[in-house]
C-alpha cells in the first residue's frame, strides 16, 4: 500500500495497529477483540437499520391501507349537516395542494340479520368518491356503481359479509334511533340489498364500515344535506398543515379534521413504540463501543514500550494520542460500513428473505387473520441510515478519548524499566 507511505506517521502507526498481528499470541488475541468490538458495531447499526426499515414499512403499508377507504382532510359542519357544501368545495378547491372534494354523509346504524353488529354507514356518490378514495379499487364482488338513489343498496366489507354470511343479492337491516316514546327510542328500521362487497385490507374497515348512496343516506338519517365535504390532497403527509390552512380560509362554522387526527391513537403507539426500540437497539452499538474501550486500553498496556520509544524520538503526547484515535476510529469507521451495508441488503430484500424461510419451514410468521398484514413489508429511509451511522461513529470516536489520553501520559523511563 504505498499511499500509506504519504500519511504522517500517526496515521500510518493506528493503522499498522489495527491489522491482525501475527507475531505473537497477544497481538492476535488484541486483533480478535478489535474484530470482536467491529463486528459488535456492525451487528448493532445493521439491527437498527433493519427494525426501524420495518417499522417503517408497517406505519406505511397501514397507513396506506387505512387512506384506501378514511379520506385525507374531512370538512364538516358543526350541526351536523353542510348544505351548501358545493360553495365549501369550491373555496376548498382554491388551495393549490387541494386536488378533489366529494360530499359524503356519515352516521352510526345497527345491523339486524341473525346478529346485530353496530356498523359505520357513509353515504356517497360513486361516480364522485373514485377522486378522494381508493375505496372504489377495492371491490372484489359487484361494484359501486349499482348504488343508485332510491333503490336502497349497500356494498360492505369482506370480514361483515363473512361474519354476516351475507352475499349478492341478500337483504341486510339497517337500524337507526328514530322517534322517543313513553315507552322509549323507537328504532327507525329499513332493508337494503348487499350490491357489492369490497376488501380494503383493514380489517377495522372492512368489518366496521359499509357504504350507501348518498340520497338514501340523507333520507335514512333525515338529513336535508351532506354531513361534509372529503378532501384528496397532493401530499398526504402534508394533510395537517394544509388542513390548518384551509381553517383559515374556509367560511362558516366549519369543522375540519386530517386523517392523522381520525386515527391519532394508533399512529402516537407507534411512534412511541418506534422511539423505544430505536433508544433500545442503540444499547447494542454503545455496547460495542464499550468494547471498543476495552480493546483500546489493552492494546495501550501491550504498546507501552513502543509509545516510549517514539517519545524518546519526540513524539509528542498529543501525536501519541492520535494514534490509538486513528486505531480505534478505523475500527469504528469498518464495523459502522460493515452495519450499514448489511443492513440495508436486507431491509431492501427483507420481504424475499422472509419470503425464503417461510417456504422453507412450511409456516407463516403473519396470520393474515390476526395482523393487518400477512407479509413482513420494509421501507428504507436513508436519512434513518445517515443519522444511525453517524451516531456508531460518533460513539467509536468517544470511546477512543480514554484510552487515547491514557497512552499520551505514559511515561518512557517508567515504560521502558523492565523491558
Amino acid at each position: 500500500m504505498n499511499f500509506l507511505k504519504n500519511l504522517p506517521y500517526e496515521w500510518q502507526i493506528g493503522l499498522r495497529y489495527t491489522r491482525a498481528g501475527r507475531r505473537s499470541g497477544r497481538n492476535s488475541f488484541i486483533s480478535f477483540i478489535s474484530l470482536i468490538s467491529m463486528a459488535g458495531i456492525g451487528l448493532g447499526v445493521a439491527a437498527l437499520i433493519i427494525v426501524l426499515s420495518v417499522m417503517n414499512g408497517f406505519q406505511k403499508e397501514v397507513r396506506d391501507r387505512m387512506l384506501s377507504v378514511v379520506s385525507h382532510i374531512e370538512v364538516f359542519d358543526a350541526g351536523g349537516a353542510l348544505p351548501n357544501w358545493q360553495e365549501t368545495a369550491r373555496e376548498a378547491l382554491l388551495n393549490k395542494h387541494v386536488k378533489a372534494a366529494a360530499p359524503y354523509v356519515e352516521g352510526q346504524a345497527l345491523i339486524l340479520n341473525d346478529t346485530m353488529r353496530g356498523v359505520m354507514v357513509r353515504g356517497i356518490l360513486p361516480e364522485q368518491e373514485p377522486s378522494v378514495s381508493e375505496v372504489v379499487s377495492k371491490i372484489k364482488q359487484g361494484s359501486f356503481s349499482s348504488l343508485v338513489a332510491g333503490e336502497f343498496n349497500v356494498v360492505i366489507g369482506k370480514d361483515l359479509a363473512d361474519v354476516l354470511g351475507a352475499k349478492l343479492g341478500d337483504k341486510i337491516t339497517l337500524a337507526i334511533p328514530g322517534q322517543v316514546t313513553p315507552a322509549g327510542v323507537t328504532p327507525r328500521l329499513k332493508a337494503f340489498t348487499v350490491t357489492g362487497i369490497f376488501e380494503a385490507g383493514h380489517y377495522e374497515y372492512d368489518i366496521g364500515v359499509v357504504y350507501i348512496q348518498m340520497g338514501d343516506a340523507e333520507k335514512l338519517f333525515r338529513l336535508g344535506a351532506p354531513t361534509g365535504i372529503r378532501l384528496r390532497v397532493d401530499d398526504l403527509l402534508r394533510a395537517p398543515e394544509i388542513a390548518t390552512e384551509l381553517s383559515a380560509t374556509l367560511n362558516g362554522n366549519l369543522l375540519i379534521r386530517d386523517w392523522s387526527q381520525q386515527n391519532r391513537n394508533y399512529f402516537a403507539a407507534v411512534k412511541t413504540e418506534k422511539r423505544m426500540m430505536f433508544i433500545i437497539l442503540t444499547l447494542i452499538i454503545a455496547v460495542a463501543a464499550f468494547n471498543l474501550v476495552s480493546t483500546l486500553v489493552m492494546t495501550v498496556r501491550d504498546k507501552q514500550a513502543d509509545i516510549a520509544i517514539l517519545r524518546t524520538l519526540g513524539s509528542t503526547p498529543r501525536s501519541i494520542m492520535k494514534i490509538f484515535m486513528v486505531q480505534g476510529s478505523m475500527v469504528g469507521t469498518l464495523g459502522t460500513l460493515l452495519g450499514v451495508s448489511t443492513g440495508v441488503i436486507v431491509a431492501i430484500n427483507i420481504p424475499d428473505i422472509v419470503g425464503f424461510f417461510e417456504h422453507l419451514f412450511g409456516v407463516q410468521f403473519l396470520d393474515k387473520n390476526i395482523y393487518f398484514i400477512s407479509s413482513l413489508p420494509s421501507d428504507l429511509h436513508w436519512d434513518d441510515v445517515a443519522y444511525i451511522g453517524g451516531m456508531a461513529l460518533l460513539f467509536a470516536l468517544l470511546s477512543t478519548i480514554y484510552p487515547s489520553y491514557r497512552a499520551s501520559n505514559v511515561k518512557p523511563a517508567e515504560a521502558l524499566r523492565y523491558e
